[in-house]
């Protein structure tokens, strides 16, 4: 008997240290179903876990150091931190206000043209126009038109509104992207190129006319390429919600408010500006965090050149990556000037948005992309426009 509680105990003393052992050795705890216990939802969007302390916590401290000794070492550290709060604060007043206020005037807009038809009836004709070329429904011509009249932040405002996303298939709606920051502010570009012709004694007419048609070939292949990224994950059936065509009586109807059409009209155009300033404040982190970051690599110091942690200071560190790859990038991009680097490296986050995609979760993950997509170019060019 005796034997066979020792021997029975040595089972269970091996056993629990292999166990132990394995537990020790594994540094990440893999996402299960069921959180651990007593675990909280600590930020937005799918939630993994990991060992408490591992390799990470120490990487991330050195490359935190690293970051702003890059900046402290040309600048100061002083001068660092005041120009990246008052880059930051500018960057708030002069240009986060101004898309926030371009979104409300533009949800109103978008918020009457779905209360009084015009979605479905630009969806309706648009139609046989818009799914061959570009794979979208009609309906997507109406984010072309607004953003091309005002800006990029105008396809964000459609992008709110229920009726307008029950148009299209889930693997449609993310493709909005593309298509919306390809025509942002093309009118007001177009007539500003074609303005300079009498001073400038040129005619820009057909440099702006050849840049929209530039335009108009990039979205095309740009939305297609997401679209076959998107369709991989979603399958081509799944609708953005449900609800997508609604019939009575065996005819197509579409929702709207009820009440008079004063009252409609008035109730559409102030949902759809609240909608606009929900818009604008989800703007704000990736315009100041990202745009004042690549402020700060692109500019140089003041112009006594000397540092005095005014906005718009940095270490000008792009324009030089910019001139050791002028072989690449004057070709590709055509810039007469290094600094013209810092648009394309700011409209970069647009390219991270499929990391960002769970699956599944797509009007989740579009409500966090589309702000950083459509603004993160904008919010770069009002600092730098003459």
């Amino acid at each position: 008997m005796i034997n066979w509680f020792r021997e029975k105990r040595s089972i269970l003393w091996n056993r629990d240290k292999e166990e132990r052992k394995i537990a020790m050795s594994q540094s990440v705890i893999e996402e299960t179903q069921a959180p651990p216990v007593g675990a909280e939802e600590t930020h937005k969007g799918p939630t993994c876990y990991k060992k408490e302390i591992g390799p990470e916590n120490f990487i991330f401290i050195v490359l935190f150091v690293a970051f702003f000794a890059l900046f402290a070492a040309k600048m100061g550290l002083g001068n660092t931190i005041n120009t990246m709060i008052n880059t930051a604060f500018v960057l708030l007043t002069d240009t986060v206000l101004y898309l926030t206020a371009l979104c409300v005037i533009m949800g109103a807009i978008s918020a009457l043209f779905s209360e009084f038809g015009l979605v479905s009836l630009m969806n309706r004709m648009l139609n046989p126009f818009m799914r061959p070329v570009y794979g979208l429904p009609g309906a997507a011509s109406v984010g072309v038109v607004t953003t091309f009249l005002s800006d990029n932040p105008a396809i964000l405002s459609l992008a709110q509104d229920r009726y307008f996303k029950s148009l299209f298939k889930a693997y449609q709606f993310p493709a909005l992207t593309n298509l919306g920051t390809s025509f942002g502010m093309g009118f007001i570009v177009c007539t500003y190129m074609i303005s300079l012709s009498p001073g400038k004694g040129v005619n820009y007419t057909g440099a702006a006319l050849t840049g929209l048609l530039g335009a108009v070939v990039g979205s095309i292949v740009s939305t297609r390429i997401m679209l076959a990224f998107t369709a991989k994950i979603y399958g081509r059936e799944q609708p953005m919600i449900d609800g997508g065509t609604l019939s009575l009586g065996g005819k197509r109807v579409r929702p709207v408010r009820a009440g008079g059409t004063g009252t409609r009209f008035m109730s559409a155009l102030l949902d759809g500006g609240m909608d606009g300033v929900k818009m604008g404040v989800s703007i704000i982190p990736g315009v100041l965090v990202i745009c004042t970051v690549v402020m700060m690599l692109t500019n140089g110091p003041a112009e006594s050149g000397l540092y005095t942690g005014a906005a718009y200071e940095g270490i000008g560190l792009l324009p030089k990556l910019a001139d050791k790859l002028s072989f690449i990038l004057t070709p590709l991009f055509g810039f007469s000037s290094p600094e013209g680097l810092a648009v394309p490296v700011t409209a970069r986050p647009s390219a991270w948005c499929p990391s960002c995609w769970p699956r599944g979760r797509l009007p989740a993950a579009t409500s966090r992309c589309l702000p950083l997509c459509a603004c993160a170019g904008a919010a770069i060019s009002a600092p730098m426009c003459p």
